[in-house]
């Protein structure tokens, strides 16, 4: 029987990180070159470590490799590690005086031309030697990148009973603040009975959204409407609050771009349901009119991190800015 000594076993980070390569990339050879080291160094390390453990860490299978159970603790335990260690070195850096850091962030489409550009510019202003690269996903593409430690915060989305919300299950572990709420509101053409305003009426002076009417409108008042839905997520909000009404909408038009979404509202086409953030992505357009739903539907908000990933000062910094420049939209 193998006997560990009674300190534990001896585990560094190095390790942990070569485990976690191999765990993702399912060769040695993969690993080595996603970490920057020659294949023979990091054969040499897991060897190693297995003799340090008294475990095998992987085993052959087939011209590859997979982690044994062994293997697979370390592999889960390492994001925390890495997320830890950073946290350390940023602490450190600050006391040196080193303002510097990096903050990898992902967000999803309608963010891209709203919340992604004011968090940019804030952080340039504020912490100028804080680079930040960003990559653009929906919610769960985006929550993955952060558990699999290739993105440090991810602003997202979730809407009330939705079934698939990648925030419960996925996200366990993770850190999951709320940054506001997000109004649902309809889209409709000026010449649309509930409309509230006829074609010409509308308020142009509005540079920066459209003209939002008076009043709200009950969903189940549009139920013989032809509807242009968005993403399958969005979508599958759209019918479950018709569904609610008492009815099923007809989707004859399906697409992702938000400014066709306008296009085809503004031509007559159909109707929409977009969050307040897609809307303010697209600007003013003079031919829809905007109005709120008397359900007040709407979706939330979130940042998304790993434990304990705020206690990195430039990650803490992005947290704090992102925070701030929810609150004033």
């Amino acid at each position: 029987m193998i006997r560990l000594p009674p300190q534990g076993p001896d585990l560094d980070a190095q390790a942990l990180r070569i485990v976690r390569a191999v765990h993702e990339t399912g060769s040695i050879t993969a690993a080595a070159v996603a970490l920057g080291f020659s294949q023979p160094a990091v054969s040499q390390q897991l060897k190693r470590l297995e003799q340090r453990l008294g475990l095998a860490v992987i085993e052959r299978v087939g011209r590859g490799v997979r982690l044994t159970e062994a293997g697979l603790v370390l592999a889960r335990h390492a994001v925390t590690v890495a997320t830890a260690l950073d946290a350390a070195a940023g602490e450190i850096a600050e006391l040196q005086g080193l303002r510097s850091g990096l903050v990898r962030l992902v967000a999803f489409p309608s963010a891209s031309a709203t919340l992604v550009p004011s968090l940019l510019a804030r952080m340039k202003d504020q912490h100028g030697q804080i680079s930040i690269t960003y990559l653009e996903a929906e919610p769960p593409e985006a929550v993955a990148a952060v558990r699999q430690n290739s993105a440090d915060l991810a602003i997202t989305f979730s809407y009330p009973g939705d079934r698939v919300d990648p925030h419960r299950k996925s996200a366990q572990g993770l850190r999951v603040a709320t940054l506001r709420r997000d109004e649902m509101m309809l889209v409709l053409p000026v010449g649309h009975p509930l409309a509230g305003a006829a074609r010409g009426d509308v308020d142009r002076s509005a540079t920066d959204r459209s003209a939002i009417a008076p009043g709200a409108v009950d969903l189940g008042d549009l139920d013989d409407e032809n509807w242009v839905a968005g993403c399958p997520r969005c979508r599958g909000h759209l019918l479950d609050l018709c569904d609610r009404r008492g009815f099923a909408p007809r989707i004859s038009y399906e697409t992702d771009n938000v400014a066709a979404v306008f296009g085809l509202v503004e031509a007559g086409i159909g109707v929409a349901l977009l969050p307040a953030l897609a809307i303010e992505s697209v600007g003013n357009r003079a031919g829809v009119v905007i109005r709120a739903t008397t359900g007040r539907d709407h979706r939330t908000l979130h940042a998304v991190t790993s434990a304990g990933a705020e206690r990195v000062p430039a990650l803490a910094a992005a947290l704090r800015a992102l925070a701030a420049i929810a609150r004033v939209r």
